[in-house]
């Protein structure tokens, strides 16, 4: 039988927590330290997965403003961008806690660098001269014409909140030595999500004439609410990954002794 641990054994760096799948239950139980140079199977698509969600999520629905009519208060204002963007919080939260804060940090720095490469991209592909006859300029600028407030805008509160979320998930899977997995995954989006609402919409949008003050403030609660609730309805299907990478993976990692720097690359 599995027998409780009150620490991580730091000769051997394994033990076992009697817990579900999900927790760590029959896995070693690895300091990420111990853990440099490693391979694993499925790290590569969970990457993956995060930068397309991240950039999807950027370029299609972050400036619009939608609305969901709510009983007794009436039409509320909302960012369409929360319907997708949420997920890669979750993914994130997987990466933390299957993979440690070590290569969730080299998937956070994959994500900004794609999302400034994305800038970029919109930026050169907006101002190319027009060809005569093409009549798409207009909605092309509309849609990819993003200014760059808006750019550095979501460049901050994406590196902040990220790093954030992954910092609060790694430290609380050491102070709960492993067990109840959705305080650490809504415990860290409640933190990460909160600084990414508080700083993008101000940055973004405070003193737009189509974003007055008091719109912006709903829309940003509005974007908090949301997607906490979103990470907590998808509670199920994170336990379901992280339960199912960390039997194909066989390692919990830890992150004992880890360095919490956002300004490294390596493991």
């Amino acid at each position: 039988m599995a027998q409780e641990v009150t620490a991580i054994d730091g000769e051997r760096n394994s033990a076992s927590v009697p817990a579900m799948k999900a927790e760590g239950e029959g896995l070693r139980h690895i300091e990420a330290r111990a853990l440099q140079g490693a391979r694993f199977r499925y790290f590569d698509f969970v990457m993956v997965a995060f930068v397309v969600v991240l950039l999807l999520s950027n370029v299609i629905g972050a400036e619009k403003r939608s609305f969901v009519d709510l009983p007794g208060i009436g039409p509320w204002p909302f960012g369409a961008g929360i319907l997708f963007f949420p997920i890669s919080y979750v993914i994130d939260d997987v990466l933390t806690e299957v993979y440690g804060y070590a290569r969730a940090r080299r998937a956070i720095w994959a994500g900004f660098g794609a999302l400034l490469f994305m800038a970029l991209m919109e930026w050169t592909v907006v101002h190319l001269p027009v060809a005569e006859g093409w009549t798409g300029q207009g909605a092309y600028e509309r849609v990819f014409g993003a200014g760059w407030r808006i750019i550095a805008a979501s460049m901050c509160a994406f590196f902040a909140g990220d790093f954030l979320n992954s910092v609060v998930l790694a430290k609380m899977k050491i102070w709960t030595k492993g067990k109840y997995l959705w305080t650490r995954t809504i415990g860290s989006t409640v933190i990460g999500e909160g600084a990414d609402s508080l700083i993008f919409y101000p940055l973004a949008f405070y003193g737009m004439a189509d974003w007055p003050a008091e719109i912006m403030l709903q829309v940003m609660l509005s974007q908090f609410i949301l997607k906490v609730s979103w990470e907590v309805l998808l509670t199920p299907a994170t336990y379901a990954v992280v339960g199912w990478l960390k039997s194909k993976e066989g390692v919990d990692v830890y992150d004992v002794g880890t360095e919490f720097t956002p300004f490294r690359l390596d493991e």
